[in-house]
């Protein structure tokens, strides 16, 4: 069986220019990074801005297992087999974090014969955004500590400074440090910590931010801390959004790549859906809906956490609608939700798949909340019986969906033609009727609740001590009309990753809120979901390798 990177090989892979001439774009339209890989300048971007023409079709997924589920495999093979079926689509992503690249959770690029190429490239340094995120947030930092160094005109008080440093690494020794020892001309010593990039504000303005002046605006608002007096400090105070817009000038430039089929491939921004609102940029997504007839994108993790955020969030900035949804199930995800180890989840087991299909019953009634109709695809493995299938299918079909088994992986697009026709014709039949979950001027407690009652299923949210003066602190400075967007484990539709299947009458508890309000939203933080990950005992770093020829190994 060919590997992911041996497939990626095989592949022959088309001029850039040849890509993006296929949806209307000209050489001049870019900035070249070698033969396989762009940026589309600002000029293209921004014509014919108000005239999207294309359907949106939002992938999600059931409550992610360690098995995994292949939803960007499905994603990039439904835009492929779109393609075949003599439409034009664009398949629109986000790009991958190098602290999962290295760590367990591994790239983000596909797999098999529906992958985003060059995977290597996309997986590893891309076209350096992630980079210019982390030089930006971090400037950010530093600007704020030499403003107090030299003179504090703002009276920023030290010890309630908000804005903190990044890096795009799995990196547990950065989560509580001590920063700014060696005596005063080193600066005030405090305790500090760090975040890692995807959870970065700077990676969601620049995901939400339609263009550069708003990118600026969005800078400007951001709370980088508070006065002595108690008072929000931001950075348009300090006078430096101009500087950390220039910074993500080209950052801000969506990426166009291909598929193992050549279909084009808008990967740009990559906040996580766990702690961030997990989808790609509304920049490359709008620029894709008026260059294609369908636009397939990706939100991360479950349908709890990342299309909630899409609905309530991205959508609501982006101002655009999802004419579809596309619900991806695994027979061995179920398997998992109905209590079998992973090591066994290779035996056939009806029952465990009964018993998981809980999980999937819930993420169905939580996508009609969205106004939205949805296809189930049942992604599948070889390990999957016909009996293990079935039972599936005849669910999903009493609960009123449509389902379609897919293979994406092994077969490219040829392994889903049938739910590419399904998907168009669903995509097709009505004008857009999704719509977010909430009023935005709710009280916040309200907003939490709402998420946390009608899409994960909580009876009750409980608030610490700290997370109460959060609360006061935002109703004082009028910061309460923001939406939320909730930091919550991928692995449980509860705040805990041992709650599998459907858990029932849980509690939610919300530690902190942290203000974001240069991204637009407020951060609630439940349980014990950190925004800096750590290693896993055998990191996937162990297998990667590069050659005397400059080729990367065990990349997959």
């Amino acid at each position: 069986m060919l590997s992911d990177l041996e497939i990626g090989h095989l592949t022959k892979l088309k001029h850039i220019d040849e890509i993006a001439a296929s949806i209307g774009l000209t050489p001049q339209d870019l900035d070249h990074y070698g033969e396989y890989k762009a940026k589309i300048r600002y000029s293209a971007l921004f014509a014919n801005e108000n005239n999207p023409k294309g359907k949106l079709i939002l992938v999600s997924a059931i409550t992610p297992t360690p098995a995994g589920e292949g939803k960007t495999t499905v994603s990039i093979g439904l835009s492929q087999a779109i393609n075949r079926l003599g439409k034009k689509s664009i398949v629109a992503l986000r790009e991958p974090s190098l602290g999962p690249v290295f760590g367990i959770k591994g790239g983000a690029t596909g797999g098999g014969w529906s992958q985003v190429l060059p995977m290597e490239d996309i997986n590893l340094h891309f076209t350096g955004d992630f980079h210019a995120v982390t030089a930006a947030n971090n400037t950010l930092a530093a600007l704020v500590d030499n403003h107090i160094y030299y003179g504090n005109e703002l009276n920023i008080d030290p010890r309630r400074i908000s804005w903190k440093r990044v890096m795009d690494v799995n990196d547990r020794m950065l989560r509580d440090i001590v920063i700014g020892l060696g005596g005063r001309k080193h600066g005030f010593p405090r305790e500090d910590s760090f975040d890692i990039t995807p959870a970065s504000e700077i990676m969601a303005i620049l995901c939400l931010s339609n263009n550069m002046d708003e990118l600026k605006e969005r800078i400007g608002n951001i709370t980088v801390g508070f006065s002595f007096g108690g008072e929000p400090v931001r950075v348009q105070q300090l006078g430096f959004e101009g500087a950390i817009a220039a910074l993500l000038k080209d950052a801000l430039k969506p990426n166009i790549v291909q598929t193992t089929e050549n279909t084009p491939a808008f990967v740009h921004g990559g906040p996580f859906a766990n702690i961030a609102q997990g989808a790609n940029s509304i920049l490359a997504t709008k620029t894709a809906l008026r260059l294609s007839d369908y636009v397939v994108t990706e939100a991360g993790f479950g349908f709890d956490l990342g299309a909630e955020k899409f609905f309530d969030l991205v959508c609501e900035y982006g101002d655009f609608c999802a004419n579809a949804v596309v619900l991806v199930a695994t027979v061995r995800a179920l398997k998992v939700h109905g209590g079998v180890k992973l090591k066994d989840l290779g035996s056939p087991n009806p029952e465990a798949v009964t018993r998981g299909l809980v999980n999937l019953a819930k993420h169905l009634e939580n996508i009609t909340k969205f106004g939205m109709k949805s296809i189930v695809a049942i992604n599948r493995f070889s390990s999957d019986t016909e009996e293990e299938i079935k039972i599936v299918t005849d669910f999903i079909q009493q609960s009123g969906f449509k389902a379609s088994v897919v293979e994406y992986h092994a077969k490219g697009s040829e392994g889903g033609l049938e739910l590419a026709e399904k998907v168009v014709d669903l995509a097709d039949s009505d004008i857009c009727k999704s719509h977010s979950l909430y009023d935005w001027n709710l009280p916040v407690e309200d907003k939490i609740f709402t998420v946390a009652s009608e899409i994960y299923g909580a009876k009750k949210v409980d608030y610490t001590s700290g997370a109460k003066t959060d609360l006061k602190k935002i109703n004082k400075y009028g910061l309460d009309k923001l939406p939320v967007c909730i930091a919550k484990t991928q692995k449980s539709l509860s705040d805990n990753p041992e709650l599998i299947g459907r858990p029932k009458d849980f509690l939610v508890t919300v530690r902190e809120i942290v203000i974001a309000s240069g991204a637009g939203f407020l951060i609630p933080i439940t349980g014990d979901i950190m925004r800096m990950p750590g290693l896993p005992k055998k990191p996937s770093a162990n297998a990667i390798d590069v050659e005397h020829d400059g080729n990367i190994s065990g990349l997959f």
